[in-house]
């Protein structure tokens, strides 16, 4: 099943294609100033009833007419063995049908998938290779670390693609800082799909929990689907929070008021459950338990 991280490293260059001039110049690739995209659909089935289907596809026209070229952008999660072959077979493909010089762009939030994906790969026999794959590949290896919300302005496309690469990072904190500061100034329209694509991108991560906060407090102000449904995952995340420590707090008191000795290993555990059902059998136990052995029975 396709994950909201894949979705969201490859759909931002179909919302953003300008996007590639800036990812391809942190790469150390010039494919010159584009003038023009067009959306092609994905599907590279042949007439045989074997489908294959590339994530994003666009075409790049140019300045130069004759420097126009198609760029294939896969997201990647994890190393697969099988996918340099669909790869190469995407680009040779692409290159009959469209007679256009094809760019492969792989993108990915995992180091060690990236620097898998950005091996060459030699196809036919070791002694002449016919073919060899070189796909360009975004990733945390090699993508900028913007922490600066000055810098994210300058190129939003670009630093949010930046912040999912890095969403597994350890220290995301200060990337999604900076993106939540600098949205504060920037247009509802613009800002509207920039936070639905850090939300998507980051995906089970734990950062993602750090987002849908940060959302809630720093951009408390806009007002779009998917932040007001951010700030009520917020809200209810706190209202059980609550309501948790408030059953631990009713069980320690019943607990002092009936003279039972409370232990700091108990106490750690009573007040670190999160669990309100729990808290709310042990407080039933705790009426009438003679020791603190009882409350726990069978758990």
């Amino acid at each position: 099943m396709v994950s909201s991280p894949h979705e969201a490293m490859h759909r931002i260059f179909q919302d953003y294609p300008g996007l590639f001039s800036g990812v391809s110049e942190v790469l150390g690739v010039d494919f010159g100033p584009p003038v023009a995209f067009t959306i092609l659909p994905t599907d590279l089935t042949e007439a045989r009833p074997v489908e294959r289907r590339v994530d994003t596809l666009l075409r790049v026209e140019t300045e130069d007419a004759d420097a126009s070229y198609l760029l294939a952008i896969e997201a990647q999660g994890k190393k697969d063995p099988a996918k340099p072959a669909s790869w190469a077979y995407y680009l040779s493909y692409l290159h009959t049908k469209y007679r256009l010089p094809p760019v492969l762009l792989v993108v990915c939030q995992d180091r060690a998938t990236a620097e898998w994906a950005a091996r060459p790969v030699d196809i036919g026999p070791p002694q002449w290779a016919a073919l060899t794959l070189r796909p360009l590949v975004a990733g945390p290896h090699n993508m900028p670390v913007i922490t600066d919300a000055a810098e994210v302005r300058k190129d939003l496309a670009l630093a949010t693609l930046s912040l999912i690469t890095h969403g597994a990072d350890r220290d995301p904190d200060v990337i999604l800082k900076a993106m939540t500061t600098a949205l504060r100034e920037t247009p509802e329209d613009i800002t509207n799909p920039i936070v639905e694509l850090i939300s998507q991108g980051l995906g089970n991560l734990p950062a993602a929990t750090l987002w849908r906060k940060l959302v809630a407090v720093d951009l408390s102000f806009y007002k779009s689907p998917i932040s007001e449904e951010l700030r009520d995952e917020g809200r209810d995340e706190g209202l059980a929070k609550g309501r948790a420590q408030q059953g631990a707090r009713s069980v320690l008191r019943v607990l002092e008021v009936r003279g039972i000795p409370v232990s700091d290993e108990t106490l750690e555990r009573i007040t670190g459950c999160d669990d309100v059902d729990l808290l709310e059998r042990w407080m039933d136990r705790a009426i009438t338990a003679s020791s603190v052995e009882e409350i726990f029975a069978g758990e």
